[in-house]
């Protein structure tokens, strides 16, 4: 299996940058970090040079975000207690104008303004006894990339191959799926971070026979009371910024919209803008 992806670990005497090298999606992310910020950055520049990278996300901490933009960078979003109950600013740079123009910027504000003009719903469509929710196991490695490959034709990981959700379950990230009749027609996660203590809710997809029931804000309750039984409170995710039903499921939970990355990966059919969505589980 090709790699599409890497993390890395850089140590000098002036600093420790803990990188993701996202080779598929064309961009450089630091996760964490220690030290001087300038000299960070300079090592920052040489690798997206290096990689031919277009897009540069700096995880920043509240002391440096200020810092980050005097030199060019530019604030998209905010996850409240990312770094043990500190706040990450996203902050980003472009190395192509075509990276950082999006043409559906209006329409994804519309849909933003909608779901929270419509406020949240005060009751649930009851589940057909026919759907059974569970944790997922190694076993349903195969069933679950079979359910990637045939919602999304491009993802921003391999998640369509059953060996690469195997490594991630192992790897620490919980799954939770909905069965109809033995098949899996719907899945999230939670891709844990013990030593940030914070979780992003992710891979989640629904078959569209499916649709109807909210399957998804289900399966994300029942990850969201793993988390709160780990002692991990900071709950995020990145929503397609131009998918109406998630960001609506996201709003419903008490998720709070706080900003928007301009064409973060390839989802879907195409490059696209991804809203961040941010909830405190402990309360």
């Amino acid at each position: 299996m090709k790699s599409t992806s890497e993390t890395k670990i850089l140590k000098t005497p002036d600093y420790t940058i803990h990188l993701y090298n996202d080779y598929f999606n064309k961009r450089l992310r630091v996760d964490d970090y220690r030290g001087n910020v300038n000299m960070i950055v300079q090592e920052l520049n040489k690798a997206m040079d290096g990689y031919k990278f277009t897009k540069l996300i700096y995880f920043s901490r509240v002391e440096h975000w200020r810092q980050l933009l005097a030199i060019g960078f530019e604030l998209e979003g905010i996850i409240n207690g990312y770094f043990n109950g500190s706040d990450n600013y996203i902050m980003t740079c472009y190395k192509e104008n075509e990276r950082r123009t999006s043409t559906s910027w209006l329409q994804e504000d519309a849909i933003i303004q909608s779901i929270q003009e419509k406020g949240k719903k005060t009751h649930e469509i009851k589940l057909p006894s026919q759907y059974r929710i569970r944790k997922a196991k190694t076993e349903d490695a195969v069933k679950l990339a079979e359910l990637y490959n045939n919602v999304f034709p491009v993802y921003p990981t391999p998640m369509n191959n059953p060996e690469y959700v195997t490594k991630v379950m192992t790897g620490g990230t919980i799954f939770y799926v909905v069965e109809f009749n033995n098949e899996l027609v719907s899945a999230a996660s939670a891709e844990i971070n013990m030593s940030l203590h914070n979780a992003e809710i992710t891979d989640c997809a629904t078959l569209p026979e499916h649709r109807k029931y909210g399957l998804l804000k289900r399966l994300m309750v029942e990850l969201e009371k793993e988390l709160k039984d780990a002692g991990i409170y900071c709950a995020f995710s990145l929503a397609r910024a131009l998918s109406y039903g998630m960001n609506a499921a996201l709003f419903q939970l008490g998720y709070q919209y706080n900003g928007r990355l301009t064409n973060n990966c390839f989802i879907f059919d195409k490059i696209e803008n991804m809203n961040v969505w941010v909830k405190d589980l402990s309360f």
